[in-house]
């Protein structure tokens, strides 16, 4: 199955999960973080409320409400703090627990926004390099379609030049990697 980097919102994407770059209280946010609580109603907050908060690195599941997905996956990505602080591993901790958790979950298709790389600060080239190769990996092992969505016009711009070598649909804002 493939891994595509679409430009979009992922609050209205039709997939069986959308993954939320969230705070370590889950309690909502700016950004898609707060994106998505506005998208799902106030249920998802009532839920994230019995989570007790979630790790840097980890993820956590709960109902996607009024979004078109069936889930919500929440993770914690890192503060970037310079890049010597252990950041990039637990970035991509972030996507494999998310990943791992679609997975027990059954979800065929999943969306990540690029985690991080908005307010806390990563910088947008290193957050794809890291995003496309656990996403990359993961999707050569395991029967799943993911999005990487983003949002920024100015990221996508430099995901079209980092993966110059995927399938570019302009149309549709997208960039496609199919697993060979």
């Amino acid at each position: 199955m493939p891994l595509r980097i679409v430009q979009n919102d992922i609050t209205t994407l039709k997939v069986d999960a959308i993954v939320n770059a969230a705070n370590q209280s889950l309690l909502g946010g700016g950004g898609v973080d707060g994106a998505i609580h506005r998208a799902a109603g106030p249920q998802l907050l009532a839920e994230c409320r019995a989570l007790g908060g979630c790790k840097t690195g980890e993820a956590k599941i709960t109902n996607g409400y009024r979004l078109p997905a069936k889930y919500v996956i929440h993770t914690v990505g890192p503060i970037w703090r310079g890049g010597r602080h252990g950041e990039r591993e637990l970035l991509e901790s972030a996507y494999r627990s998310s990943l791992e958790l679609a997975l027990a979950h059954g979800c065929q298709t999943v969306a990540f926004p690029l985690i991080s790389a908005g307010v806390y600060g990563y910088p947008k080239e290193q957050a794809l390099k890291v995003a496309v190769d656990i996403i990359g990996h993961f999707v050569l092992d395991h029967d799943v379609t993911v999005y990487l969505v983003i949002f920024d016009r100015t990221a996508f711009s430099i995901a079209r030049k980092l993966f110059a070598d995927l399938a570019d649909d302009t149309e549709d804002h997208c960039l496609v990697a199919e697993n060979k």
